[in-house]
């Protein structure tokens, strides 16, 4: 599993982006939230991709990025709301691999961390396709139709995409994991939203409504299992 660290003080989109890669599976993620905790993290681990904010409080993105690319070859990405020209040319001039703008999709960084991290070892096939296509098919997750590519985070009914928000794509990609269980909603808040979530458990059904209405015809196959939570079925 690859190692990421993603520095960025603000929280709640640090813990977002950070969950979303988590719950993608592909990654084992560390978080800082200042330059400070980033050189601390950066002196005892190695990374093989990072995330880097540039207006974060102590050493600013770019010093990290002049720090960490002194010291290894991976991947850079910035992550910043700094969007003028000068800002990205000096993010490229000092090492930086990608450089993306706030607003942004948690999906399509997802994929270009995807992207970098294969060609950074190496993992592209003859016909330049990235061997990360290869091995989430390897890694398909099925429920009749349905098909899930936990490295992707994509995920089809027959052969069209389905257009799911991050929420209703994790709540299927569980369900689905855990084929013809029962899981009762409390499971599905510890699983989906996480163990400190302190909202009502209603949340749940409002997404599976949503979930089965984003699956179409196949809506039907998750099931509501009275007094017990929700299964999905083929």
């Amino acid at each position: 599993m690859a190692k990421i660290l993603i520095v960025e003080d603000a929280e709640q989109l640090r813990k977002l982006v950070a969950d979303y890669f988590r719950k993608a599976g592909a990654f084992e993620v560390d978080e800082a939230a200042d330059g400070y905790e980033a050189l601390r993290l950066l002196e005892k681990e190695s990374y093989d991709i990072a995330i880097l904010d540039i207006m974060i409080p102590g050493p600013s993105g770019f010093d990290i990025c002049k720090i960490l690319r002194r010291k290894s070859s991976c991947p850079i990405v910035f992550l910043t709301a700094m969007g003028t020209e000068d800002n990205i040319l000096k993010g490229y001039e000092i090492g930086a691999d990608e450089y993306m703008v706030k607003p942004f999709s948690l999906k399509v960084l997802y994929a270009k961390c995807l992207a970098l991290l294969a060609r950074a070892t190496g993992q592209v096939g003859s016909d330049g396709q990235d061997a990360s296509e290869g091995s989430s098919k390897e890694k398909v997750l099925q429920c009749g139709p349905i098909r899930i590519y936990p490295l992707r985070m994509e995920a089809y009914a027959e052969d069209k995409e389905l257009e799911l928000a991050p929420k209703e794509y994790f709540l299927l990609k569980v369900l689905v994991e855990n084929l013809g269980h029962v899981l009762g909603r409390d499971r599905l808040l510890d699983l989906v939203w996480g163990a400190d979530f302190d909202g009502s458990d209603r949340v749940v059904d409002s997404h599976i409504k949503k979930l089965r209405k984003s699956l179409g015809n196949f809506g039907n196959c998750i099931k509501t299992v009275i007094g017990g939570g929700y299964k999905i079925n083929p």
